[in-house]
């Protein structure tokens, strides 16, 4: 495996254990220069494993990472030799305290600030020497919503800069502003794509129902052979169907319809409509399928 001038990560056959359990199993993947990658998936997915790896902070029991053509392990002493050799740092600080939109609270003592502050205040001391690759971890986790979003267009800014960025993340609309993304899930990749490539695969594979009582709709639904899994949105179910019955979606729809009626129900809707990156995940592992 060779790093080249055109990605800054670089990951093949990685494997790591902690005893018995395989945390991450053959994965591979690597993080183009300029884009923003996710990784994405539930707990203990693997994800976190990865970026202690990348990081030199965990050895491989297999394969190789690479992370801007370097040995992380390596790396990481220099690195650290070097932290206080930043040059013009007061400028770089301004700079990135009103990027950030802190400067108000440039005063404030650390353990003062809000959750969402205390993340921009990460932020920017991980900025402050301008790497040209930024890895993140769950970096919005335990943050409100407000926040969130601004973080989330802060990296956007980051990455139309030209920054690198390599971030986990269990929020799937979170994933959506990545370029690429990756699925994991028990330590392998279940899909590996632009989230609109990935959408796109699944074609009409998903149903939107809005019927009455919503928990007799969802019972009758999992009993039809058309229908692989269901979740529940509010007033709304999200019927996710098997390939042979996606394929005639709105012809399976009028067939669910019909079948809810017949069983007494009150159908308001029933109709094709694009899956989002969550339906696809929970559909994926429940199916159980594992990308090789």
């Amino acid at each position: 495996m060779t790093a080249t001038a055109d990605t800054l990560v670089e990951v093949d056959g990685l494997v790591r254990r902690f005893g018995e359990t395989t945390a991450v199993d053959g994965l591979s993947f690597s993080v183009r220069r300029g884009e923003m990658f996710g990784l994405i998936g539930p707990d203990g997915a693997g994800k976190t494993t990865t970026l202690r790896v990348l990081l030199g902070l965990l050895q491989p029991h297999a394969g190789r990472v690479r992370t801007c053509g370097l040995d992380p392990l390596k790396e990481s002493i220099s690195f650290f030799a070097s932290i206080h050799g930043v040059k013009g740092w007061k400028a770089r600080r301004d700079e990135l305290l009103d990027l950030l939109r802190m400067t108000p609270f440039r005063k404030r003592l650390a353990d003062r600030l809000s959750g969402g502050m205390k993340q921009k205040l990460a932020l920017s001391c991980t900025l402050i020497h301008t790497p040209e690759l930024l890895i993140l971890d769950e970096p919005t986790t335990g943050v409100d919503p407000v926040s969130r979003r601004d973080f989330w267009k802060i990296l956007a800014h980051l990455q139309r800069a030209g920054l690198t960025l390599l971030v986990t993340t269990p929020y799937l609309d979170e994933a959506e502003r990545c370029q690429r993304i990756g699925m994991m899930d028990h330590g392998r990749l279940l899909e590996l794509d632009a989230p609109a490539a990935i959408k796109a695969r699944a074609g009409g594979a998903l149903l939107e129902v809005i019927a009455r009582p919503k928990r007799a709709a969802q019972d009758l639904l999992l009993r039809r052979p058309e229908v692989a899994a269901i979740e529940s949105f509010g007033e709304r179910l999200h019927a996710t169907l098997h390939p042979a019955a996606a394929a005639r979606a709105a012809e399976t729809a009028g067939t669910l319809g019909t079948a809810l009626r017949d069983a007494g129900l009150e159908v308001e809707a029933i109709r094709p409509v694009p899956p989002t990156l969550e339906d696809l995940f929970i559909a994926r592992m429940q199916a159980g399928e594992v990308h090789a």
